[in-house]
């Protein structure tokens, strides 16, 4: 599983090359040399800070859901195989956060079929969690409205769907009827058994308070690179702008489904502080330092983890295969 994505995370790293090259060409090379020459670095550990607060809170999510389907797992162990995960952040669409399934497979057990409606539900509450956090910003400044509002209703009605037995059960037993998937249609009915307990309202309501704080830590990291800039650019930008912008590339950069939503949050990004007359370079420099901070210390996290998970576990990632996992 891990060297069938071993690939793709280069490719991705190799891309996020040309996204920088391509954003430096548009805001001048030598004068976002310069930008970045100009920020106060001294803040940086505090923004890498914020995110791994982030990640930590996310990881106290996981820990409910695996109570919540009474999944028993060592912290250590558990703590380390959710932070694995990281290294995945730059696959298509965050698919490689399955590798969380596999590794818990090889821990306990535990089916796959099983505990894969945890990303479900992660994802889930993640994204209303996000809604929820840049709605305001959509309608204070009159932009994107649309989008916020259209990938928060539909995962109302995907919670809304989950949440109903009778609708999911219907649906199914129709898949039971079809020829290639009948013969795992039992694995259908175990991860709806699964998602159900997660979506419930309790549980529902705790991961998404959970989320928005933790997306929120992240939100807060550009707001304060922005504020540092603001000390000799006279640039204005309040905590609801920062919020609303990241929150608001987060959701576009999701939708696209790249690898890490590499281009398309950044453009996003970019675009939002440009709107808000914020010069080019200052604009671009900022982009670039909260990536850094988020999505590739993310995958830095996830490198680091994956060598202390392996010490720990005496297993080699590339060794677990997707069949083992499934079996």
């Amino acid at each position: 599983m891990f060297r069938k994505y071993k690939k793709k995370i280069l490719f991705s790293i190799a891309f996020g090359a040309l996204v920088f090259l391509g954003f430096s060409i548009y805001a001048d090379f030598d004068k976002l040399i310069n930008t970045f020459g100009e920020f106060n670095w001294y803040y940086f550990p505090l923004i890498i800070s914020l995110t791994y607060l982030n990640f930590t809170i996310r990881f106290f999510k996981w820990e409910y859901y695996l109570r919540i389907l009474k999944i028993e797992l060592k912290r250590k162990a558990s703590f380390l195989i959710f932070m694995s995960t990281f290294v995945m952040s730059v696959t298509p669409g965050k698919m490689g956060e399955l590798l969380k399934s596999y590794l818990l497979r090889e821990e306990n057990g535990t089916p796959v079929s099983r505990s894969a409606p945890i990303i479900i539900a992660e994802r889930l509450t993640d994204f209303i969690s996000v809604v929820l956090l840049c709605i305001t910003g959509a309608f204070v400044f009159n932009y994107g409205q649309a989008i916020v509002i259209g990938v928060g209703i539909f995962f109302v009605i995907c919670v809304t769907l989950i949440s109903s037995r009778k609708i999911s059960l219907s649906i199914i037993t129709y898949l039971e009827k079809v020829s290639f998937l009948s013969k795992i249609a039992h694995k259908f009915e175990e991860a709806y058994e699964s998602i159900y307990k997660l979506v419930r309202i309790k549980p529902l309501v705790i991961a998404t308070i959970l989320s928005l704080v933790a997306w929120f830590c992240e939100c807060l990291g550009l707001f304060i690179i922005l504020k540092v800039y603001s000390t000799f650019t006279h640039i204005e930008v309040s905590l609801l702008s920062a919020v609303f912008i990241y929150g608001f590339s987060t959701i576009v950069g999701s939708i696209a489904m790249l690898p890490g939503g590499l281009g398309v949050t950044e453009a996003s990004m970019t675009g939002l502080l440009v709107l808000l007359k914020i010069p080019k370079d200052v604009s671009v420099a900022s982009t670039f330092i909260i990536r850094v901070a988020t999505l590739w210390f993310s995958v830095a996290v996830g490198v680091v983890s994956v060598y202390f998970y392996q010490r720990y576990s005496h297993r080699e990632l590339e060794s677990i295969g997707v069949s083992q996992a499934e079996t």
